[in-house]
């Protein structure tokens, strides 16, 4: 089993909980105190994985939250487009995330957290010039990755085209857009599209979308970060649904 080493308290916690990941072992050091630990360790102790307390030394170039938590697991599995789909069914219409060529950790692992909290039901990107989904994404999603279901995709466009055929519209972002997203009706089956931090979204994915939608701006800068864009856009499609859902009731 190929593995590596996660680091942080959430990421290592929200793993535990998840139960997606093999654990070799649970490193926890003995100077770290409060809820937290005690938290890991009973966790741990549920599944019988073994808890280390190597000194602090372990932890240094690995935590750089300096939280004293780390953990030796399987490396992250993404899944199949096709179940990440068949996962999504439920009461509630259709809602992903596409990145398109997101490479920066610390980018992609906001998206995740903000995904996770914002309902969609899964991620899908593509497997080249992407971030790999490793131990600093689960850590700048503070272990929301270890909760969401991913999809590593050869083709994104032909990826997009399946998802269509399931009734998704896609929603890109591009800050030269003259619809905003408060303006796109997101009520229904819906695919929040992030390009890439420097290059924005390409020209393929930019023409497979249903809608490009821009993020109202009121200051002189010319663009926002990929990941702020992208958690507005998402918190956008959980309020006009929220709000869809109160006007019929």
């Amino acid at each position: 089993m190929k593995t590596e080493l996660l680091y942080g308290m959430h990421p290592v916690r929200e793993a535990l909980l998840a139960g997606k990941r093999q654990f070799q072992a649970v490193y926890v050091s003995e100077s770290r105190t409060g809820e937290g630990k005690e938290d890991i360790l009973s966790l741990a102790r549920e599944r019988g994985i073994e808890v280390k307390t190597p000194d602090q030394s372990f932890f240094k170039g690995q935590d750089r939250g300096g939280q004293g938590v780390a953990a030796r697991v399987s490396l992250f599995k993404p899944i199949a487009l096709e179940l990440l789909v068949k996962k999504a069914g439920g009461e509630q219409p259709l809602f992903f995330l596409l990145m398109d060529e997101i490479n920066d950790p610390q980018n992609c692992g906001a998206l995740m957290r903000t995904a996770l909290c914002a309902g969609v039901n899964g991620v899908i990107m593509p497997d080249k010039r992407s971030s790999p989904l490793s131990p600093a994404v689960s850590k700048a999603s503070a272990g929301a990755l270890e909760h969401m279901p991913v999809a590593r995709v050869v083709n994104l466009v032909r990826s997009m085209q399946y998802l269509k055929d399931q009734g998704v519209w896609f929603f890109g972002l591009d800050a030269r857009a003259s619809g905003t997203v408060w303006e796109a009706d997101l009520t229904g089956p819906a695919a929040v599209v992030v390009g890439n931090e420097g290059k924005g979204l390409r020209p393929l994915v930019r023409k497979e979308c249903d809608q490009l939608v821009s993020i109202p701006q009121a200051g002189p800068l010319g663009s926002l970060n990929a990941s702020v864009a992208g958690a507005l856009s998402m918190y956008e499609v959980m309020r006009q649904r929220r709000m869809s859902v109160k006007s019929k009731g």
